[in-house]
């Protein structure tokens, strides 16, 4: 009888932490406390933009004008979405130090201050669109590159499914945020407990859009397996790099990280250029 009362109570406690995972992975997937917000001090010659989404939320953004001027012609307009622990600000001000001479936009996601509403996979997708929407409006004429790092990279590959865009630039990017999420829990029923997909795999399948792919070789957060098999699903890769000896978060202030991305801007352009 006390195996029974053992085994049934192991169960029950089983299927409470199931319970908490469901329940919590919004939570662990969008932690906006750790964005930190909006940014009090901006760089000269930025601008609030604000976006009213499906729902009635407002997404809070920036705009970031050229610090140099480039060659003849317009400068290139960069959207970015960042990893889930990024705010909108520190993004475009990451993105301005790497590419001075381009037009940089980048919003809060949804429930990440000042931004309103809650995050999820759902309405990251649907708001990249909006944002990639609101951008064509005020820049009318210019095919954006979206920059998307880690979580942010789902959201770009997404948008470039759905939107014409010069190119992608995909930072630890992973083929689908459920088999991330398998990875790290691997001893629970992942796929049936899971709310939020991103399957950015499927979004790229086919698609002739230039990409470029850059990820850190010992990233243990995107698993070196979920990049490879994105990697699998692009047609057009005009740039694969992987930093040697990278983790996940000591990717960014690296040389060679540095190179890589002002490296994957001037190959997608170049490749927008052609006839």
């Amino acid at each position: 009888m006390w195996l029974l009362k053992l085994g049934l109570a192991l169960l029950a406690g089983y299927m409470a932490l199931l319970l908490a995972i469901y329940l919590a992975q919004g939570w662990l997937l969008f932690p906006a406390w750790m964005g930190g917000g909006a940014v009090a001090s901006l760089p000269s010659g930025a601008q609030r933009l604000d976006l009213t989404v499906e729902g009635g939320e407002r997404l809070t953004g920036l705009h970031l004008p050229p610090m140099q001027p480039g060659a003849e012609g317009p400068p290139p307009l960069l959207i970015g979405f960042g990893g889930n622990a990024w705010n909108a600000d520190n993004m475009a001000i990451y993105l301005r130090g790497l590419y001075p001479q381009a037009e940089i936009a980048t919003f809060h996601y949804r429930g990440y201050g000042p931004s309103e509403g809650r995050a999820s996979a759902a309405a990251l997708l649907a708001d990249g669109l909006a944002i990639h929407d609101f951008l064509a409006r005020r820049f009318p004429g210019r095919l954006p590159v979206a920059v998307g790092i880690s979580l942010g990279s789902g959201v770009a590959a997404h948008l470039a499914a759905e939107r014409r865009l010069a190119g992608l630039i995909l930072v630890s990017p992973f083929d689908s945020l459920a088999l991330v999420a398998e990875d790290h829990y691997w001893w629970l029923p992942v796929r049936r407990l899971f709310r939020h997909p991103m399957e950015s795999a499927a979004s790229l399948r086919g698609l002739a859009m230039p990409v470029a792919l850059i990820a850190a070789e010992r990233d243990s957060i995107i698993r070196p397996p979920r990049t490879a098999a994105l990697r699998a699903a692009i047609s057009n890769l005009v740039l694969d790099r992987v930093i040697a000896g990278a983790d996940h978060n000591d990717l960014f202030n690296r040389p060679d990280f540095v190179a890589a991305m002002q490296e994957a801007l001037r190959l997608i352009l170049a490749a927008e250029a052609k006839p």
